[in-house]
């Protein structure tokens, strides 16, 4: 009786890294290379690198999010305050 198929070093941590680094699911990352599941995720608990690293890359993404959130609310803010001060001029 077969164990399965056996899969390099090299090829474990390529597939641990677009989940962990690239931000893939560990379903859809698994369906593409034709492994389970199960084996993913006990590459991950191998391979990976630790929770809080991965809270870190979370974190910087959120960050990144809100500051360009942050910079389309300031240039909105500029042209209202020039449209403000075009209309105001007008009526005077």
């Amino acid at each position: 009786m077969s164990k399965g198929k056996r899969y390099t070093e090299e090829f474990k941590i390529e597939a641990v890294k677009q989940v962990t680094e690239r931000g893939h699911s560990v379903y859809d990352v698994a369906d593409r290379l034709g492994i389970s599941v199960k084996s993913l995720y006990d590459w991950r608990a191998k391979y990976g690198q630790d929770n809080k690293a991965n809270k870190s890359s979370d974190e910087q993404l959120r960050i990144a999010k809100l500051e360009a959130e942050i910079k389309r609310v300031k240039e909105e803010r500029d042209i209202l305050k020039k449209a403000a001060k075009y209309f105001a001029g007008e009526s005077e």
